[in-house]
């Protein structure tokens, strides 16, 4: 599994960051490229080339979501979903939104909007040292639960939630859940259908290796007849693909979630890098890819005991990421020093490192990570 020269990616570089941007593959850099070339001369395209890029897109995600292509909108980022989902929920007053602690903040700010204009209340979850978060979100939903917003994973450190069990919950009590599967999607399996949130939405740049400005956004069917888009673009129309019948304006839109698609989904220039990122991320499969990142991951802990001042929780992880905590305020600062001194790239989170690697890294790549820490000396 190990795809180190799918990327370009210099000798010496140690990048264990994919939870914050994923290197661009090769062939998806070619890809752009020619995109761009493409566009210095406007006068080649054709109508198709308006839509036969995408609609592939459009399916190619899909496998990776386990759903049908027509459950699949083309969106600009997280944000963007994550309103469009918002401006579909109708709550009643007095309500809650249930959300994680420290979750990202473009699955937080939309909510506490929302929570403002329908006189909503958040309802944070907290997660104690060893504990699960299933359990902690599965205890605080109840009759006076308006909306779950979760993630599969923390953003954190990677601690995993098991979003069946969460939603059997959800869909008992007919509470609406929207997921962010950011910081998941393309390395850790799922089967959307059946999960079977209200929405689903996921950046394009991280896990599924494609260019900044384009991800994906899950559509349940239930949504796809009555849904209101942030948008009404010409391109979501029924019949848009004839160009001389576009005065004929209709009320009808093409069929499952390209209501919900943002406009100018058509991305000439970005839709060519995101395709060739995604066919690949089918063509590796996803289920490998998690067990070969489980495997680099799952070295960590041990790893980590041999140094006094590192902290590994035992705990469910996705493993893709995990995070390792580093107490000490004096060793967290020699170690944000030293690792791109000796250009080793990870995240910091607090007082917490997350360690993201892909099909990019091996297990030396993780050994390196923990040489240069267990060489850390303070003044």
């Amino acid at each position: 599994m190990f795809q180190k020269t799918s990327f370009d990616i210099p000798a010496g570089i140690t990048f264990l960051n994919c939870a914050n941007m994923s290197p661009q593959l090769k062939a998806a850099t070619d890809k752009g490229i020619n995109a761009l070339h493409k566009k210095q001369h406007p006068w080649v395209y054709q109508a198709a080339d308006w839509f036969n890029e995408p609609e592939q897109l459009r399916a190619a995600a899909a496998k990776i979501f386990q759903t049908a292509a027509d459950n699949v909108a083309l969106v600009p980022s997280v944000s963007y979903g994550m309103a469009a989902a918002a401006r579909n929920m109708q709550i009643t007053a007095g309500k809650n939104i249930v959300l994680l602690d420290r979750e990202f903040p473009s699955n937080y700010y939309v909510w506490q909007q929302l929570a403002q204009a329908q006189q909503l209340h958040i309802k944070t979850v907290t997660r104690a040292v060893g504990g699960n978060w299933t359990n902690a979100v599965l205890a605080a939903i109840d009759e006076q639960t308006g909306l779950v917003a979760l993630p599969q994973c923390h953003w954190t450190d990677g601690s995993l939630l098991h979003l069946d069990a969460i939603s059997k919950k959800t869909r008992a009590l007919g509470i609406p859940l929207v997921l962010d599967l950011s910081q998941s999607l393309g390395a850790y399996p799922i089967n959307i259908d059946e999960i079977a949130p209200d929405f689903a939405v996921c950046a394009g740049y991280k896990w599924m290796l494609g260019p900044y400005g384009l991800g994906y956004l899950y559509v349940n069917p239930a949504w796809q007849e009555k849904g209101i888009p942030l948008e009404y673009s010409w391109l979501t129309r029924k019949g848009s693909e004839d160009f001389t019948q576009l005065v004929n304006y209709t009320e009808h839109y093409k069929p499952g979630a390209h209501r919900f698609d943002m406009g100018e989904y058509s991305q000439l220039n970005l839709a060519p890098i995101a395709l060739a990122a995604v066919e690949q991320l089918n063509e590796w499969g996803v289920q490998p890819i998690h067990n070969y990142l489980s495997a680099l991951t799952g070295s960590i802990p041990a790893l980590a005991k041999q140094l006094p001042f590192v902290q590994c929780e035992d705990i469910e992880y996705a493993g893709h990421m995990r995070g390792i905590t580093i107490p000490d305020v004096g060793y967290l600062q020699a170690i944000r020093k030293a690792l791109p001194e000796n250009n080793i790239h990870v995240s910091f989170r607090g007082n917490a490192i997350r360690i993201a690697p892909h099909v990019y890294n091996d297990q030396q790549d993780i050994n390196r990570l923990f040489e240069c820490l267990g060489n850390i000396q303070l003044p």
